[in-house]
């Protein structure tokens, strides 16, 4: 992998003094190789290790760097501290005793119990439902929602409200979102200068930095304040701008950091050369970028792209696991393919034709498990469940008790869980003291008659589930009937201790949902969301359900240039898609798609009469330029 480019950038890092550095360097250029090779010579210039700060963002790519570091040779180099920016603030503000002296409780808030959290902050100033949500992004972000703006306070009135209400909720309920970790640990920071991890790092090198908002990036600051900075990342793999991450983070860093040194890294040694191609015309098409391309080494192979749509997701799924199944039968390692799907639904469907063809393949979609509409009780049932576990797990979590008492109902009973809660509040007592009293008749509160009823029910399935362990308790929790169940009894199948209890399985699944560490090196075929897929590579990535609605996405609460930035996004997430291939690129689309299936996962078809209706392939396709491959019927391609 050693290149000029590469040598440059890893000497580069072992003599920064206090002088920042910004590489910037696309996929596969080899920023990982150089990296480590610049922390290396650091070492081998006697620098010790434990004054080495490496962080990046996701759980992922922290193993893999934890992985590399641990090849290194040199003495203490295990010393050195790697891995994300979150769990290294949870480490100090755990060390440091702030939660319990703050009244703040560790438990981080899954997806699926934020809306209740968003129904309960009522406040006509606050705004609509979707406003709230901004709001609460907003807070995990630090009030800092762009790029020029200081993380730390809310400037606005009613954010400054908003904040305290939530505060309010979450000290009340023992829980915490995971983004808070990053601006309470900045708060301790600037409320504490003489903290020992201010001045514990001569380096902090941080790569992917294009995937951190204001916040993350003024904490990485603020650590290199008495040492060295090192930002490493690509604007164009720039794909979480929920969490207002911008890709103007890493394309400012110059103006925003006196004296930066820069360097590139654009020599695509992962790719073949028409994947480059490719991927060079699709980012090209994003106004708001650096005029920049990949660039192929001399030796490098043509690869191969093919282009193909199917009448529906049946026949793609039949199709393409046919497809898969005669590489691996020509000698293709199961290990080397990914499947790449906007949505689980399309994930699973390739996953059990693979299955039933004998292929071993996993899938891999946490984020979408606990899909659902609390609101319904019909499109709730994988949350309700998950809700249910946890307190049978842990009796008093507020949190879920919260959530189940609200499941099924419009407004997610928050009218009367507030006058549940101010009860509780007044009383100084836990809701479930609350909640038996009602039950009992002891006590008589107005407009709660739904939650007591969710309360009795819930009570009723602890008895009936109380005694139960291992298989027995997953059997009764998550059915095999099921299909939302699948991945839940997949990750309980993963428990070795055959009587393991609800507070094992509880553990097992929140990991696998809420803290996810992708398998690199593995001997199945991975089948996992696109954002999923940033870090890893194949030789063959197969990248199906291309059609509008979900590749790219749309927000119907976008308006203006948010459009535009949304979209440039989307197409971002494409390209790090397509340039996870090392040799092959199938790209494929579906010709129509039943409207119930369309409306709940948000693809766009064509407005008309029946119940299935004419899907539109996605605009992204013809983004690939003129040089790529005419698309082509995928049953004539492989017919069965």
């Amino acid at each position: 992998m050693g290149t000029d480019q590469s040598a440059r950038v890893s000497a580069q890092i072992a003599v920064a003094k206090h002088a920042p550095l910004r590489v910037v360097a696309g996929p596969g250029t080899g920023k990982t190789y150089s990296l480590m090779a610049g922390v290396t010579q650091l070492l081998s210039n006697a620098v010790t290790a434990a004054r080495i700060l490496v962080s990046t963002f996701t759980r992922t790519a922290a193993a893999d760097l934890k992985r590399e570091i641990a090849k290194i040779t040199f003495f203490g180099a295990r010393d050195i501290v790697a891995g994300t920016l979150h769990s290294f603030c949870f480490s100090v503000l755990s060390r440091e005793g702030v939660f319990p002296v703050t009244g703040r409780v560790p438990r981080p808030l899954l997806d699926y119990e934020l809306p209740f959290l968003v129904a309960d902050l009522r406040d006509k100033s606050f705004g609509g439902l979707r406003d709230r949500e901004k709001r609460l992004r907003a807070f995990g972000a630090a009030w800092a929602r762009l790029q020029h703006e200081k993380p730390g306070w809310a400037s606005d009135a009613v954010d400054r409200k908003f904040d305290t209400e939530l505060n309010s909720w979450l000290r009340f309920h023992e829980g915490m979102l995971i983004e808070e970790l990053v601006p309470i640990a900045l708060r301790y920071f600037r409320q504490n200068p003489a903290a020992p991890e201010l001045t514990a790092f001569d380096h902090v090198l941080v790569d992917e930095y294009q995937d951190l908002n204001k916040a993350e990036q003024v904490l990485l600051d603020t650590l290199a304040e008495h040492g060295s900075l090192t930002v490493i990342g690509d604007e164009d793999q720039s794909i979480y701008s929920f969490k207002y991450a911008h890709p103007e983070g890493i394309r400012e860093f110059p103006a925003t950091h006196a004296g930066t040194i820069l360097e590139t890294l654009e020599l695509c040694r992962r790719c073949p050369k028409r994947v480059i191609e490719l991927a060079n015309n699709l980012i090209g098409v994003n106004a708001s970028r650096s005029k920049r391309l990949l660039k192929p080494p001399a030796t490098c192979d043509d690869g191969e792209v093919l282009i193909v749509q199917w009448l529906n997701m049946e026949q793609e799924s039949r199709g393409l696991a046919r497809f898969i199944k005669q590489r691996i039968d020509k000698g293709a390692k199961p290990g080397e393919i990914l499947v790449l799907a906007p949505r689980r639904q399309f994930g699973y469907a390739i996953r059990n034709e693979l299955v039933r063809l004998g292929v071993i393949a996993h899938s891999f979609f946490s984020e979408q498990s606990l899909d659902g509409n609390p609101r319904d009780s019909a499109a709730c049932e994988s949350q309700e469940t998950h809700a249910l576990l946890t307190v049978l797990a842990r009796p008093q979590d507020r949190v879920s008790l919260r959530c189940f008492c609200g499941f099924g109902d419009p407004s997610l009973e928050s009218a009367g869980w507030r006058r549940i809660r101010a009860h509780a509040e007044k009383a100084g007592t836990h809701p479930r003291d609350v909640l038996d009293a009602l039950v009992d008749g002891s006590l008589r509160l107005a407009y709660v008659d739904g939650i007591v009823k969710r309360y009795v029910e819930l009570k009723r399935r602890e008895t009936e589930l109380g005694g139960l362990r291992g298989s027995a308790l997953a059997d009764a929790l998550f059915p095999a009937t099921k299909e939302w169940a699948d991945p839940f009894r997949g990750w309980a199948a993963t428990i070795t201790d055959p009587n393991y209890t609800a507070a094992d399985l509880s553990d097992v699944l929140t990991t696998a949902i809420a803290r996810p560490e992708l398998p690199t090196d593995v001997e199945y075929v991975r089948v996992m969301s696109l954002h999923k897929s940033k870090g890893l590579t194949a030789q063959l990535v197969v990248i199906v359900g291309c059609i509008e609605g979900l590749i790219p996405s749309f927000d119907s609460t976008l308006r203006g240039a948010e459009i535009a930035r949304h979209l440039e996004e989307q197409r971002r997430v494409m390209y790090v898609a397509i340039t996870r291939s090392r040799t092959t690129l199938v790209i494929s689309s579906i010709r129509q798609m039943r409207r119930d299936l369309a409306h709940k996962i948000g693809a766009r078809l064509v407005y008309g009469p029946g119940s299935v209706g004419p899907a539109i392939t996605s605009r992204f396709v013809n983004d690939l330029g003129s040089t790529a491959p005419a698309s082509r019927r995928g049953s004539e391609t492989w017919p069965e």
